[in-house]
């Protein structure tokens, strides 16, 4: 079989995806194996593949494929999510762009929209995900307005109901204007802004007086319905019962008392807003005040806001502040940094609302979550730990959970109303049940279904994807199936910190509330991924690379390769292209060592196999298991990063750079078949470990070694098993590797060619093993290697431990010059030394000093100590 000279990716890649779904390689169905599940965090449904959509799916991919070689019953479900504000932001710019009013539209019209635009732009990331070599079951693929999890999330929310754990309250609501509807308390986003202070005057009715007050939204003034004082503040006990007249609007509202007021903030005196502040609601129904909202969904001022009505509130901030200092109410102004609440999907500043919205009460609810995270026996770890004091900070303060939203893409809320009082309404699964309920409730036989109007609002987007790894598997629906009894709980789930209260956390509450169990074992939390400035990637910033142009230019498996190698758990991704560039290196060099072991003749007359790939192929098959127990250990940890790092340096150094040396045949000789079927063997192995990292490459390789069936396909082959290792050889092994590094820098620095045979002399201080010398000669090109007592005249020589290891000239150099830069070298050591004791002596420094400052210094002055020694053994067999 012809081996192409050079890697093609594209080719590749497209030829081994194909082959693996063809065989149905990614398909699982029940069986007898102990199944390994991971459910895919469900991307948009109009998404499009980005860096952390790369990077957590490259995790994933990980995981599924190391279990799938492990013998494990390997299942990824793949899905998307509906995504109710972004599909629906998108969906109405589209109709505005054609002329058409959501408004216009009656929800049924508006739906079959919304299903055009998912079926033209929905699951286009599934598909790129294909190009990453993501092995999901495709044949599993879930989006959650499916019907049968459109009904998980009907019969949850008739079940939470019925119980008393969701209810219909008039509340003070995150209003996003933008996608006109309510957000939860997680779906705010705090960030510090610039913004004003304005010093309001409010005139004293009856009297020329005026008090001050100081707000950042001058545009609620529309809607002020009291003015409160402290009643300990002695500077405004004059005014206690008295009244104000609102500026410009003229309406009298009273001064009220109440200790809620902060004397040291601002003036002392308080604007009350209840419409439109949480606070300001509290004192509102504390002390009977009017609420006044003057606001439209938009943001726009309704007809309270007088002569700036429609106008939007930015607009009507900055005029009428200008108003209210034209005609000499604005005392002063002053810049303000606070906090300001944005929408985390539309970026729109969020207005407090009062409005009658759906709840879940949480307090109950998540007290099995946190114990199962955080309790002595906790089910569920957190990777990294340190993740686990943001959640308990998260759950023990949590408030009850806003589920509605005023939107109609997404699961229609089960409320069926059947009069126009608050009370008038039934909750069930179908109109048919609301239907018999109502009749029950009211005592009248005589409603019709027609009688009946189901709630408009649809729930919160994070209320279906919570039940996701239930309701993949129809486990909300028909609890007792196989597939869910066989595959959940699930084993890891690999995600971003930034959801951990929106998804994470819900999903373990409702996983215990419906299962008692976790509905997995392991969270594996990546970082973010940054550009080199620590930025944040997003199209706006234009910082955030073309995913599929990444992995058109280096390869899918380069693109991972360069993704991993610097992604610690929870650790900030800083992308850098050079990093992919370092990934198709690596392909690269794994395809060059094979086509090097392809291309040696084996020796036809079965000559018997050398000493030195005895020798070799014992230390590689050593070293290979020593770094399996690192690997295996790391991937126990999800160090993922570090496993693959361990793995490149075998390969890159151990094996090509080390092994295929030592065990190559002389140019133009053949190889024994024994080691030429070895090394075979230990590249087999080393695909073995990478293909979970470079699936494609490893598969290309693995199949071009020798003819293989479709059940020989290396991603379904089996994974290493750790065997045990002599780790004596190893250390053995270190120092023959220093060895040969000693010579070959004498050969360079000397210009001595590396064809030119060498003599090699020791003094064996540490009696160090002879195992290898066969190597040594080999690597080194020595023709006689031998030991000594003394240091032999006229030699190079250099030091490894205590041991001395001379190279006898043989007229190469120039002695006399060779001795005056030994001894240059020499005196500046000495130098050296003595600065490194000077710092060393002082006890001031030891003392204060990193632990890890002190010890590098201690190897300095050690390494010093051995060069001299070295240095004057060299000048006295010059001598």
């Amino acid at each position: 079989m012809a081996i192409a000279a050079q890697y093609d990716s594209k080719i590749v890649e497209e030829k081994w995806y194909n082959y693996w779904m063809k065989h149905n390689y990614f398909h699982s169905e029940v069986d007898e194996r102990e199944p390994y599940t991971i459910v895919i965090p469900p991307p948009n449904v109009t998404g499009v593949l980005h860096m952390g959509h790369m990077l957590n799916n490259t995790i994933q991919d990980v995981l599924i494929r190391r279990a799938r070689l492990r013998g494990y019953n390997a299942c990824w479900v793949p899905g998307t999510d509906h995504a109710s504000i972004a599909t629906e932001a998108k969906v109405v710019a589209r109709l505005k762009k054609q002329g058409i009013e959501k408004s216009d539209l009656t929800r049924e019209e508006f739906l079959k929209h919304a299903w055009n635009w998912t079926e033209e732009y929905g699951g286009v990331i599934l598909e790129q995900l294909k190009k990453l070599g993501a092995s999901c079951d495709w044949e599993r693929t879930k989006f959650t307005l499916d019907d049968d999890l459109y009904q998980s999330v009907i019969k949850t929310f008739v079940d939470l109901y019925n119980k008393g754990l969701i209810y219909r309250g008039f509340r003070m609501v995150n209003w996003d204007p933008e996608a006109q509807t309510t957000l939860s308390d997680e779906e705010v986003i705090y960030e510090e802004k610039q913004g004003a202070l304005y010093y309001v005057k409010y005139q004293i009715e009856g009297s020329g007086d005026h008090l001050v007050v100081a707000t950042t939204r001058p545009e609620t003034i529309f809607g002020d319905t009291a003015i409160c004082i402290n009643p300990d503040d002695s500077r405004f006990s004059h005014l206690k019962g008295k009244k104000v007249l609102v500026p410009i609007v003229n309406r009298v509202i009273p001064i009220i008392e109440d200790t809620y007021v902060d004397v040291e903030f601002g003036t002392g005196c308080l604007k009350v807003t209840p419409a439109h502040d949480e606070n300001d609601k509290v004192l509102g129904d504390k002390h009977q005040l009017e609420v006044i909202d003057i606001f439209n969904n938009d943001a726009t001022l309704n007809a309270f806001g007088l002569h700036y009505q429609g106008k939007d509130r930015f607009v009507v901030r900055k005029e009428f502040s200008k108003e209210l200092d034209e005609e000499g109410f604005l005392f002063k102004t002053e810049n303000h940094m606070h906090k300001v609440g944005t929408s985390e999907r539309t970026k729109a500043v969020i207005e407090p609302k009062l409005s009658d919205q759906w709840f879940l009460k949480m307090e109950a609810l998540v007290k099995p979550a946190i114990k199962a995270v955080l309790g002595d026996d906790a089910d569920i770890a957190l990777h990294p730990k340190k993740f686990e004091n943001t959640y308990r900070h998260w759950m023990e303060n949590i408030r009850d959970w806003n589920i509605s939203r005023q939107l109609w893409w997404g699961q229609q809320i089960p409320a069926y109303y059947y009069g126009q009082g608050k009370e008038d309404f039934v909750v069930a699964e179908t109109i048919d049940d609301a239907l018999a309920l109502a009749k029950k409730k009211t005592g009248n036989q005589a409603l019709e279904i027609t009688d009946l109007k189901q709630d408009e609002d649809a729930l919160d987007t994070w209320f279906s994807s919570w039940l996701w790894p239930m309701s993949v598997f129809n486990g909300v629906n028909d609890p007792n199936n196989k597939e869910f009894n066989y595959y959940y709980p699930t084993n890891d789930l690999v995600t971003g910190p930034d959801i951990l209260f929106f998804w994470v956390a819900r999903m373990i509450i409702s996983g215990y509330e419906y299962t008692g169990k976790a509905p997995f074992k392991n969270v594996y939390l990546t970082g973010l991924v940054r550009d080199k400035q620590r930025r944040k990637m997003s199209k706006s910033l234009g910082n955030s690379p073309d995913a599929l142009k990444l992995i058109s230019d280096y390869g899918a498996d380069g693109v991972r390769v360069g993704l991993l190698l610097s992604s610690a758990a929870g650790n900030d991704l800083m992308f850098d292209e050079d990093l992919c560039k370092q990934g198709k290196s690596f392909v690269n060099k794994i395809w060059n060592a094979f086509r090097l072991i392809k291309g040696w003749e084996a020796d036809a007359e079965a000559k018997p196999q050398p000493e030195t790939a005895v020798k070799a192929i014992a230390w590689y098959k050593d070293k290979f298991q020593s770094i399996l127990v690192s690997i295996d250990s790391n991937f126990e940890k999800y160090r993922l990063s570090d496993s693959l790092m361990s793995i490149y340096k075998l390969v890159w150094d151990d094996f090509c750079s080390w092994l295929l040396e030592m065990v190559k045949p002389a140019y133009g000789e053949s190889i024994d078949t024994k080691t030429l079927a070895d090394v075979i063997k230990l590249l087999e192995d080393n695909l073995r470990l990478l293909h979970p990292f470079i699936p494609f490459a490893s598969e290309e390789i693995w199949q071009n070694i020798t003819e293989r069936t479709s059940a020989e396909a290396l991603i379904i082959n089996t994974y290493p098993k750790q065997v045990g290792y002599k780790d004596e050889l190893l250390k053995n092994f270190e120092i023959t590797q220093e060895i040969i590094s000693g010579i070959r820098t004498i050969r360079k620095d000397k210009n001595i060619s590396f064809k030119e045979t060498i003599d090699l002399q020791i003094i064996n201080n540490e009696a160090v093993s002879e195992d290898f010398n066969c190597i040594i000669k080999k690597l080194g090109n020595i023709e006689s290697l031998s030991y000594v007592t003394e240091s032999p005249e006229g030699a190079l020589s250099f030091r490894v431990k205590s041991n001395e290891y001379f190279v006898p000239l043989k007229g190469a150099i120039n002695v006399a010059e060779e001795l005056e830069k030994l001894k240059e070298e020499l005196k500046y050591t000495e130098g050296f030394l003595k600065s490194v004791s000077k710092k060393l002596s002082n006890e001031r420094f030891v003392a204060n000093a990193p632990e890890q400052v002190v010890a590098n210094e201690r190897k300095k002055m050690q390494d010093a100590q051995a060069k001299i020694e070295t240095l004057k053994s060299g000048i006295m067999s010059l001598s």
